[in-house]
């Protein structure tokens, strides 16, 4: 099982990249329409984390930006009905904190606003993850003690580069919660929010 590469970036074909190892070997990966790892330059040296599915057809690479994504999808992909495809589907659909929010919450509709996902997958979903995406009142009482609201991008953003730098969710939560201003870019909030934690 390859759990992560670290490589060089280069742009892939449809929703997926190619990583280069050190060892000369590039490796494609398909990543969520979404991931931070679009915001990567082509030569840049990056981490993802990965999963690989092997069916008897077919060989695949699934990875992310940080382990709080590769662990949801492959939360998600234990769900019957759910297979790769879906499950890339609905990481493309909203962040991580969005998704487990809204299966903490049993929002179907935001499920399965994912292509190729309908009411009843979501419902499957929400049905056989909800005790397994954990509780959002750790976010809810950050949200409330720093004034900002989770849901925002740019603080998603933050809380899932904090993670992927070593954090546990807890301390990037706190973290963010303690940033001053408003309407700030993830940048601005992960530069602040490191300062709270040293």
């Amino acid at each position: 099982m390859i759990r992560f590469l670290i490589g060089t970036f280069h742009p892939g074909l449809n929703g997926s990249v190619v990583i280069e190892t050190r060892s000369g070997i590039g490796f494609e990966v398909s990543i969520p329409a979404n991931s931070q790892l679009y915001k990567t330059l082509e030569g840049e040296e990056v981490k993802v984390y990965t999963t690989m599915i092997v069916r008897e057809d077919d060989m695949s690479l699934y990875g992310f930006s940080d382990k709080e994504s590769l662990e949801l999808f492959e939360k998600l992909i234990t769900v019957n009905g759910v297979g790769a495809k879906a499950g890339m589907s609905i990481m493309s659909t909203m962040p991580p904190v969005e998704l487990r929010r809204a299966i903490a919450s049993a929002d179907v509709k935001a499920i399965s606003s994912a292509n190729g996902v309908g009411k009843k997958t979501a419902e499957r979903i929400i049905l056989e993850l909800k005790d397994k995406v954990g509780s959002f009142d750790d976010l809810a009482a950050a949200s409330d003690a720093g004034g900002f609201d989770v849901s925002a991008d740019a603080v998603s953003e933050a809380i899932a580069a904090l993670m992927s730098l070593g954090y546990n969710k807890n301390e990037a939560v706190s973290a963010v919660s303690k940033v001053k201003g408003e309407e700030l870019t993830s940048e601005e909030y992960i530069k602040q929010a490191l300062k709270n934690l040293f």
